[in-house]
């Protein structure tokens, strides 16, 4: 119950930065056109290609409990944008063309606002609905 008031408040925030005219994104269909067939549809890991992977999936439930607490927004987006580590070492595609277009202004957590594409903020802010209590 709580991940869907969480989804549904940042669908409210996202929808509240896009000029008027534009579509909100559906990060949840993001997730399971983009990230399910790895991370699985509960985001456990347990995706239908895992098998086929040299290192297993990150559980994304438990981001914030292997983070003290605190989902790691600036990190998270990093990873999936491909700005963390370098290109072709390790098993994230890059979604880079994925986040092309609308941007707005969101602070991950460090104070900053910073613009940073729709999509991108929409599938962080759903990720956050998965975690584990």
């Amino acid at each position: 119950m709580r991940g869907v008031v969480v989804a549904a408040l940042a669908g409210l925030v996202l929808a509240g930065c896009l000029p008027k005219g534009k579509e909100t994104p559906d990060p949840k269909q993001d997730f399971a056109d983009y990230c399910a067939a790895c991370h699985g549809v509960s985001g456990k890991g347990d995706g239908v290609a895992a098998a086929g992977l040299k290192k297993k999936p990150a559980d994304l439930t438990v981001l914030s409990k292997t983070n003290h607490g605190a989902f790691p927004t600036t990190r998270v987006m990093a990873q999936i944008w491909g700005y963390a580590g370098a290109k072709g070492q390790g098993v994230m595609p890059d979604f880079a063309p994925l986040m092309a277009g609308e941007m707005v202004p969101y602070d991950g957590g460090d104070g900053i606002m910073t613009p940073t594409p729709v999509r991108l903020v929409a599938l962080a802010e759903y990720l956050k609905t998965l975690q584990a209590n």
